[in-house]
């Protein structure tokens, strides 16, 4: 072994720097260095931050809002299905009345139910958008167009199997 320093024993970093080609230590201008971290750590460590949208959630609680009140009026007309089909006859000119009173009190039971559920759905996934940071407000509109369509469908069927709605349509097309 011999007593001889290594390299860059006794250098300063200025002198190190120097040997190695680089630039002075005060030249250098001072950069954040970026570690890659594993992505589970990251995401535990710093949370993404939602986009700051004031209107998209204003609009969006505004149409849930809207939609739990649409959801309770037309939910407690289903449930008296029969009385709602006989002044949607009136209203349309059909002569008679309601009678399937067993389909409509089941499918406007069930239709309230789809209701209820769809307004669940729409507002649980709502909000787990806006505290994502994504644009929200369209998911209530779509939200309610799929639910009315699935209700509609469940009221459909008593009106479609009642004598008087059935009688009407058979004139309809007899014209």
């Amino acid at each position: 072994m011999t007593d001889r320093p290594q390299y860059g024993e006794y250098a300063t970093p200025e002198e190190q720097r120097r040997l190695a080609g680089l630039p002075p230590v005060d030249a250098v201008t001072e950069a954040p260095i970026a570690t890659a971290a594993p992505a589970a750590s990251a995401a535990e460590a710093a949370p993404a931050q939602p986009a700051a949208r004031p209107w998209d959630r204003i609009i969006t609680i505004a149409l849930l809002t809207y939609g739990v009140v649409n959801v309770f009026m037309t939910g407690m007309s289903y449930l008296d299905l029969p009385t709602m089909m006989n002044e949607s006859m009136k209203i349309l000119g059909i002569e008679g009345e309601f009678t399937n009173f067993a389909q409509g009190k089941v499918w406007g039971t069930v239709a309230a139910i789809v209701l209820v559920v769809g307004w669940v759905l729409t507002a649980w996934l709502s909000m787990r958008r806006l505290r994502s940071g994504k644009l929200t407000w369209w998911l209530p509109l779509a939200g309610a167009a799929a639910t009315m369509l699935v209700a509609s469908v469940c009221i459909t069927i008593p009106m479609m199997n009642d004598p008087a709605f059935i009688a009407y349509l058979d004139g309809a097309s007899g014209r």
